[in-house]
Formats: structure tokens, C-alpha cells, sequence
């Protein structure tokens, strides 16, 4: 099934320089190697994350995690009922001294943003989040501020808890890479996080272990990978089916079909490689595609098993291509 998530492979077979990154963020985050990968592919394709899971299980810690291994800037914000968009992306502020006014930047103006309980503010708020998100820049009294990069948005939201709570447009939810869930540890992986919680601040664990400068490198090295033209084309049908299936009422987006064009250029590097086999595309599918489907009206709401049910079936109808030897 394909919308598990897959079991960690070797780490002597990762990229060197992400596999120490990964290591670092071991030594913070108990148990979630796979969730880790994920996040290092959105952090190398410059792609947002959106991570849905129960309170408690790791969100907040694993993106602060990987600020701190990475050397990027971080900065977090809680979103309320009562939040501004000026909160989010700063303000202009009028100075009688000096007669002028002064703009003053928000939390947004970071690398890694990690926004939690994204789905607790207004979709006023929100909706401050979607030129930053795919422009990487805001603009705030008709003035444009551009962002430093890279730039990542992390957001969180709780799947459970509906009351207070707006839901998420489709044109944000578009904008997210990858939606994932963290889950619960096992119980050695829960001995193991007891076994730290002697430790007063576990985060202060990670260090950084790449430069900037070398990081934003690995994003052009990420975006060279090799992607061959069936693969290419396979991706395109993919979106394509999603759009003229009678199950759905809004297939992938060109933006969805970048996204996951992207995504497997960078989990390719991550595992050493410099081109792209069918694995990497079919590997990450539902994590890219799976959320930006919407349920037509005569299926059942909002129902994310019947939406994996229905791309499932999609992903059947059409013919993986086998790669000849370059």
C-alpha cells in the first residue's frame, strides 16, 4: 500500500552530507527516520510542509531539530482566533522623530517558519501566508519585501480537535509539498524518549552541522538531478487521470505536478543518486498528490482513506516506465 510510510533503508547509502544532518537529528527526535527524510527532501526541493497529527508527538520539536542541525534562521509563531496578518508578516510603523516610516518584519522573515496549530486562526490570517508561500516575499502597505532563502514554512495543525478551528483552503493546502503524519512511538522508542527526559532541553542536542552557503548548493545540486522524459510523462498522465476522474472534483494542480517533480529530484539525492528512477516518483506519490485532491459531491466529504482509495486506483491504470541504462 502505498500510502505508508516506507521503512528506513542503510544510512551508508544516503548522501554524505544529508546523512549527517539526519544522524544530528537523531540524536533530538527518537524513532522518526523516515519523518526526518522527509523533511530534509522539503528542505533540499524548498518546499513546505504541513504536519497533522495529535498533540504531543514530536511537531514543534523535530522543525526546531532541524533549524538548529541545518544553521537556519527559526522562528515560530502560535496561531490564535484572534491573530493578525501583520502578526504574521510585520508591520509599518510612523516614527515622529525622524518623520518616516519604518518597517518593522514579522516572524516570517526567517528560513524555517514553523507556524503551529496553523488551522486555529482565521482564514484572513492564513490567507497572509499565500504570497510568502509561493513567492517568497510579502507585501505590506502596497510595499514588496523579499524573504532571505532558503525559505520553509512548517505548519501544524491537530486533526482531531474541530471546535475553534477554520479548515484549511484549497489554495493554501496546494501550497504544501508534503502533508504528514508523525504517529505514535513504539514502546522501545517511548523507553527510549523517557530515558532522555532527564536532560532539561533535548533540542539543545543539535548542533549545526552544515553551513548555509553549503546547504543552498545542495538545493541546486537537487534541482540538476537527471528526471528522464517517461518519467516525465508518467507524472503528467498521473495528473492528468486525477483531473478527468468523475470521483473527483479537483485533481493535481501544475503546482502539485512541480511539487512532486521536485521532491523526487531531491529524495534522488538524498540517496546519492544524480537521476531519478520510478521508485522515487511512486515513493513519495501519496505524500504530494493525496492531499490536493478533493472528493466530488456524490462521494463521501472529505474522507482522506477514500481519496488514497481512489489515487490507489489511479496510480493502477497506468504503466510505470522501466528506465534504460544511461
Amino acid at each position: 500500500m502505498l500510502h505508508r510510510i516506507q521503512q528506513s533503508g542503510p544510512l551508508d547509502l544516503l548522501h554524505p552530507e544529508l546523512k549527517c544532518i539526519i544522524e544530528n537529528l537523531e540524536k533530538t527526535v527518537v524513532g522518526k527516520r523516515r519523518i526526518i527524510e522527509y523533511l530534509v527532501t522539503a528542505l533540499l526541493a524548498q518546499g513546505h510542509v504541513l504536519l497533522d497529527d495529535v498533540p504531543g508527538v514530536g511537531k514543534t520539536t523535530i522543525a526546531k531539530a532541524l533549524a538548529r542541525s541545518t544553521g537556519l534562521k527559526y522562528r515560530r509563531i502560535q496561531c490564535t482566533p484572534d491573530l493578525l496578518p501583520s502578526d504574521i508578516t510585520g508591520v509599518t510603523i510612523f516614527h515622529p522623530g525622524t518623520q518616516q516610516f519604518e518597517f518593522q518584519p514579522g516572524p516570517v522573515f526567517a528560513h524555517l517558519f514553523l507556524v503551529d496549530e496553523i488551522n486555529r486562526t482565521s482564514p484572513r490570517t492564513q490567507s497572509a501566508l499565500l504570497e510568502v508561500m509561493e513567492e517568497t516575499q510579502v507585501t505590506v502597505d502596497g510595499v514588496t519585501y523579499a524573504l532571505d532563502t532558503p525559505f520553509v514554512v512548517v505548519a501544524t495543525q491537530n486533526p482531531v480537535e474541530y471546535e475553534g478551528t477554520f479548515s484549511l483552503p484549497e489554495s493554501q493546502l496546494d501550497r504544501f509539498l508534503f502533508r504528514l503524519n508523525i504517529g505514535y512511538p513504539t514502546i522501545d522508542e517511548e523507553i527510549r524518549i523517557l530515558a532522555q527526559s532527564r536532560l532539561s532541553s533535548p533540542s539543545v542536542q543539535s548542533n549545526a552541522v552544515i553551513t548555509r552557503e553549503r546547504l543552498l548548493a545542495l538545493m541546486e545540486e537537487a534541482s540538476a538531478v537527471y528526471v528522464a522524459d517517461s518519467l516525465r510523462r508518467y507524472i503528467a498522465e498521473v495528473a492528468a487521470a486525477t483531473r478527468q476522474s468523475a470521483r473527483l472534483y479537483l485533481g493535481l494542480s501544475p503546482r502539485g505536478t512541480l511539487a512532486w517533480y521536485r521532491a523526487a529530484q531531491a529524495w534522488a539525492l538524498l540517496h546519492s543518486r544524480s537521476f531519478v528512477v520510478p521508485d522515487d516518483v511512486l515513493s513519495l506519490a501519496p505524500l504530494v498528490v493525496e492531499h490536493r485532491l478533493i472528493l466530488s459531491q456524490t462521494e463521501a466529504g472529505t474522507n482522506r482513506e477514500l481519496v488514497h482509495e481512489i489515487f490507489s486506483d489511479i496510480l493502477r491504470t497506468i504503466p510505470v516506465p522501466v528506465l534504460e541504462r544511461r
